[in-house]
């Protein structure tokens, strides 16, 4: 899949077999609209027959689920650089699932007033992959604060266009190789911000839940 300029070696690339572009062009330029991409961004709806890793140089690739499902917001917040950064993996390669609970777990975190960290994301999840796309499932040792997780996604890989790369303002680092080691963390029962979280069961979140909790960074409280 290119990842335009932040794109690393082609010759790392996992050969995913990916489905031509299949979703409205109403659909896209609603999206754009309701989230008031600025023009700078570049957003582009894709050509009929590209597929997600057809974007050209200077641009990435994005799914629409992402926004949809994922409450995914632009710009970028710092914690979902940092799960990038720690995981080694372009945002193309996440999967929508992948993205719930990332985004999940950062709105609980801020809406009971704790620091999402990586550290703390990593006692209750463990990331895998498949068909290519990582995604992040529940360690059976730490308690469920997303007690309903989406168990699939219905056709999001036809849904993707393409935006400049500066609207992520880090380089991301294509991964290419689909195992991923389990990790071992201990679960922190004793500590006072594992014991304050508190389950959220669903992932549809309205966006004035997401402005409250200041993880929607383009929407003003006011």
């Amino acid at each position: 899949m290119s990842t335009g300029e932040h794109h690393e070696d082609s010759s790392e690339e996992m050969s995913v077999n990916l489905p031509p572009l299949k979703w409205p062009r109403e659909t896209f330029d609603g999206m754009v609209r309701n989230f008031k991409f600025p023009d700078s961004w570049d957003a582009r709806y894709p050509d009929e027959g590209q597929t997600a890793e057809d974007a050209s140089a200077g641009y990435i690739t994005l799914f629409g689920d992402f926004f949809s499902a994922g409450n995914f917001r632009l710009h970028v917040t710092k914690f979902i650089l940092e799960i990038i950064s720690y995981y080694k993996f372009h945002i193309s390669q996440m999967h929508p699932i992948g993205m719930v609970r990332v985004r999940h777990f950062e709105f609980v975190c801020w809406s009971m007033h704790i620091d999402p960290t990586v550290n703390r994301f990593r006692v209750f999840h463990q990331m895998h992959c498949f068909q290519g796309f990582y995604f992040f499932v529940q360690r059976a040792s730490a308690k469920k604060i997303l007690l309903h997780p989406p168990k699939s996604f219905h056709d999001w890989k036809p849904k993707f266009f393409f935006i400049k790369t500066g609207v992520i303002t880090m380089k991301m680092t294509y991964r290419g190789k689909e195992d991923v080691a389990t990790e071992t963390t201990q679960t922190p029962f004793s500590e006072a911000w594992y014991q304050d979280l508190k389950d959220v069961p669903s992932i549809e979140l309205l966006e004035k839940a997401l402005v409250g909790a200041d993880t929607s960074l383009f929407w003003r409280l006011d």
